[in-house]
């Protein structure tokens, strides 16, 4: 897997899995996004994070 270890705890750069609370938040932070749009979007598409923030119109 990877990713990033900081002082938030794990963060997987490539995918986002709903159920890590902390990711969300990072993502939802970083995207300027709501947690229903971003649920909406993950679920529309799938767990990478490129591909939500394509359907967000987001960079990644």
């Amino acid at each position: 897997m990877a990713g990033l270890k900081d002082k938030r705890g794990f963060i997987d750069k490539d995918r986002l899995d709903l159920s890590e609370r902390k990711a969300v938040e990072f993502w939802m932070k970083r995207w300027g996004v709501t947690q229903d749009q971003l649920t909406v979007a993950h679920r529309k598409v799938g767990r990478m994070t490129k591909d939500i923030a394509v359907e967000l119109g987001k960079k990644r």
